[in-house]
């Protein structure tokens, strides 16, 4: 069993998730050293300092360290180099601020600041870290091809010593390990759903402007004018002030919202297995655990046929669950109104093809990777296990 601790500066929401998931599922001894998911900004800047002084007072000596993108690696090390210097280090790759998208407004954002211009040295601490780290993971394939199909170019626009040498080796050292997911949480396995008056239709990601929500709405606009009948829950964290989308789809839709904002748990619950239709419209999703969630309980995916989507879903699905353009999505979106026996039928054989996201089955993935890690830092072929 090894002593592995995970420097989470950012912890919360899916972060958290992930951190504890692993942390109670795990073979080894996980330890977590954190701090609150606000000012994100500040977390990958000065996070480094602090985490990196908790951990010298500790006087800890973990055989590994797995550390979050959000950790300025690079600091934590050179601080702590007197206790860190011989122990192998990892980086897990939740987002990265160099093809994380930004708002067509600059004026709001995460780099509002900047006038909506990328500020690139987030993408550096990014990079710094992931070249000194001894394994970089990735949360999905689409996440992992979409970084090295973007960092030439970023490299490409200085001067000189640009290090595109460096390319070719973070890829080597990199590979995907799938979030996993806490499906028990979710309760009621294998009881199926109780059939709704009218299909409801389930919004539950972030309030924000990477999702995507006024082509979500727009959906559902589309869907009222044709005559449809629906309801909607619209669920899912919010930052700061509502978005306007959000405003103008509740004076249209009305009555048909039967759930408008954040919902606790006990009431997450009772929306995904009454839900019937999960719907997104994301312009950002590097994995994807709200709707492998509501996928679990059965609701019928409607989903972009990009990012991380499609490999979420067997390729079986991929014709009925997946749309090309607004249009098909609205025609999908008919479609899954007016069949919902079909509807029904597939969402529970979904639900079923999804269940090796489980931290059941992604556990031994991450054990065995660190456990590689571990030794292949060994000086000698003995180690722990």
């Amino acid at each position: 069993m090894l002593q592995i601790h995970l420097i989470s500066p950012y912890h919360g929401g899916s972060h958290k998730a992930w951190a504890e998931g692993w942390q109670k599922s795990s073979q080894h001894a996980i330890t977590l050293l954190t701090l609150p998911d606000r000012f994100w900004k500040w977390r990958m800047h000065g996070g480094a300092i602090t985490l990196a002084r908790r951990f010298l007072a500790q006087n800890a000596q973990p055989d590994l360290l797995l550390a979050t993108d959000m950790l300025d690696l690079t600091t934590f090390l050179a601080l702590t180099r007197a206790q860190t210097a011989h122990i192998p280090t990892a980086v897990y790759m939740h987002e990265n601020q160099l093809t994380y998208p930004l708002p067509q407004n600059g004026r709001t954002g995460p780099m509002r600041r900047q006038l909506g211009e990328r500020d690139q040295h987030y993408a550096f601490i990014n990079i710094a870290s992931m070249l000194a780290a001894d394994r970089v993971f990735f949360n999905s394939h689409y996440h992992l091809s979409s970084f090295f199909a973007a960092l030439p170019h970023f490299l490409k626009r200085f001067p000189e010593y640009n290090e595109l040498n460096a390319i070719d080796k973070l890829h080597h050292k990199s590979a995907v390990l799938p979030v996993g997911v806490d499906f028990g949480r979710l309760g009621r396995e294998g009881k199926g759903k109780t059939p709704n008056r009218v299909p409801l239709i389930l919004w539950n990601q972030r309030w924000e402007y990477d999702k995507n929500p006024e082509a979500f709405f727009a959906a559902l606009y589309a869907a009222a004018e044709a005559g449809h009948q629906f309801e909607v829950a619209l669920c899912g964290q919010q930052y700061g002030k509502r978005p306007s989308s959000f405003n103008k789809a509740i004076q249209r839709l009305g009555d048909r919202i039967v759930h408008l904002g954040h919902a606790d748990l006990p009431t997450y619950r009772r929306l995904l297995w009454q839900a019937d239709i999960t719907l997104s419209s994301a312009h950002h999703e590097f994995f994807g655990i709200s709707i492998l969630e509501a996928i679990h309980c059965h609701t019928f995916p409607l989903l972009p046929n990009r990012l991380s989507y499609p490999d979420l879903l067997p390729p079986a699905y991929h014709a009925t669950c997946l749309y090309e353009t607004e249009a098909d999505l609205a025609q999908k979106l008919a479609w899954a109104l007016t069949h919902r026996e079909a509807v029904r039928q597939i969402g529970m054989a979904v639900g079923t093809a999804v269940s090796h996201f489980s931290w059941q089955h992604t556990t031994p993935l991450y054990d065995e990777a660190l456990q590689k890690l571990y030794q292949s830092s060994l000086p000698h072929t003995s180690a722990k296990s």
